[in-house]
């Protein structure tokens, strides 16, 4: 078994080297491990200063303020929604946007993003909805890939899943999990068009591995995933236009492996670093439990 887990660690190690990377082994920035009730977090977002997360496909449809520095729970928001498959959330410093668009068979043809105001956070840590089946209609952003043509099984092999997502210049901005490109498109939605709309594609990038959240800040999208052999990346890229990325070489960052951070599923950034958090990972190697990470913006190169 020993010489098998070094096969594996050196396999990994020679992949990441292939390639132009800056390491940041993140594992010694690890915080803390996960309350197990967010054992599935899938994706992180900060609004009015405060983290939010929450668990993805087959969990209820709760938001969770954890604590920056500790990355325990600070609160539950539950909602009257339903969580299909969520897997990203942005927002515009007044309201959330949660990405209920997790593709990975490619079969989905009810993609939506929820908008919920901020304020209606209350007392009682409800999330209230109205009640009417045409009130909650109105809180739904439908959408549709326009280059998708073929709806039928494809798990975890096409090219229309998607679970990072950011807001800018009043647009909600869509990185897909490309899974047998291997790359990322970027798409843009109206958040105020109520009737289903098509995702504008305005750029794609080869990124080697599959996008599992995005953030922005400072001029800079920043985009974590991972490969099929658990290799953990991070790209940093500069806005070279008004919600523009791709024209230049992100900065590459290979942050570890999930066998032993967690599979990273989300990612927020602020003035004072990189916030990311891994779910629980399993593999024949042993179990990683799920994670909460904070790297210092001083340990990145510029």
């Amino acid at each position: 078994m020993k010489k098998f887990l070094l096969i594996v660690a050196l396999f990994t190690i020679q992949s990441a080297f292939s390639q132009q990377t800056d390491f940041l082994k993140i594992k010694k920035y690890r915080v803390n491990y996960l309350n197990e009730k967010i054992e599935e977090t899938s994706g992180f977002d900060i609004l009015n200063g405060k983290l939010y997360t929450f668990n993805d496909s087959g969990n209820p449809a709760e938001l969770f303020e954890i604590d920056k520095n500790n990355g325990e729970i600070i609160r539950t928001l539950k909602t009257n929604l339903i969580n299909t498959d969520w897997e990203a959330l942005a927002n515009d410093g007044e309201n959330f946007y949660i990405g209920d668009f997790g593709n990975n068979t490619g079969t989905r043809k009810d993609l939506m993003i929820y908008k919920v105001p901020y304020g209606r956070l209350d007392s009682s840590n409800i999330i209230k909805i109205p009640g009417s089946e045409r009130a909650l209609d109105g809180t739904r952003i439908l959408f549709y890939y326009p280059e998708q043509t073929e709806f039928t099984s494809k798990n975890a092999s096409n090219d229309f899943d998607a679970e990072a997502m950011i807001y800018l210049n009043g647009k909600l901005h869509i990185f897909t999990k490309e899974w047998a490109s291997k790359a990322t498109s970027h798409y843009v939605v109206d958040p105020e068009i109520s009737e289903q709309q098509k995702a504008e594609k305005i750029e794609t990038y080869k990124t080697g591995f599959v996008v599992t959240d995005a953030s922005y800040f400072n001029k800079k999208l920043y985009l974590v995933g991972y490969t099929k052999k658990t290799e953990v990346f991070l790209d940093v890229f500069t806005e070279t236009e008004p919600g523009i990325f791709f024209k230049e070489k992100p900065k590459h960052y290979y942050l570890g492996t999930a066998l032993s951070l967690a599979q990273i599923e989300g990612i927020s950034v602020d003035e004072n670093g990189i916030y990311i958090s891994g779910e629980k990972f399993k593999s024949p190697l042993g179990t990683a439990k799920p994670s909460f990470y904070f790297i210092p913006k001083d340990q990145l190169k510029d």
